[in-house]
């Protein structure tokens, strides 16, 4: 099972980034597939998940109506769509697969001016 994240940078307050993580190694369309993010000192925590067929998300509070999660099966990516960021929202950010209790390697997502 092989998780890879991209599209993390620096954002100013405000802006958006768009987050992928391509899946490998499982059959993709049979999973349920999560983002999680751990800011500095501060536990993991999860941010969105999203069913294996894309009909159901759900989003942590602090995130609703920001951010969308949503995935593409035909090319085995989840994606993490991010609008309205905040200080608040700086973290590593994590794609998983909780079938296999996989993590990616994270990316960094850094929202300041």
């Amino acid at each position: 099972v092989q998780l890879v994240e991209s599209g993390g940078g620096l954002v100013q307050p405000g802006g958006s980034l768009k987050l992928s993580c391509a899946a490998s190694g499982f059959t993709f369309s049979r999973n349920t597939m999560s983002w999680h993010r751990q800011a500095p000192g501060k536990e993991r925590e999860l941010v969105a998940d999203i069913s294996r067929t894309g009909g159901t998300t759900n989003y942590a509070d602090s995130v609703k109506g920001r951010f969308t999660i949503s995935r593409d099966n035909a090319k085995n990516t989840v994606y993490l769509q991010m609008n309205s960021l905040k200080p608040e929202d700086t973290a590593v950010y994590y794609c998983r697969n909780p079938t296999y209790k996989a993590w990616g390697q994270g990316t960094q997502v850094t929202v300041s001016s």
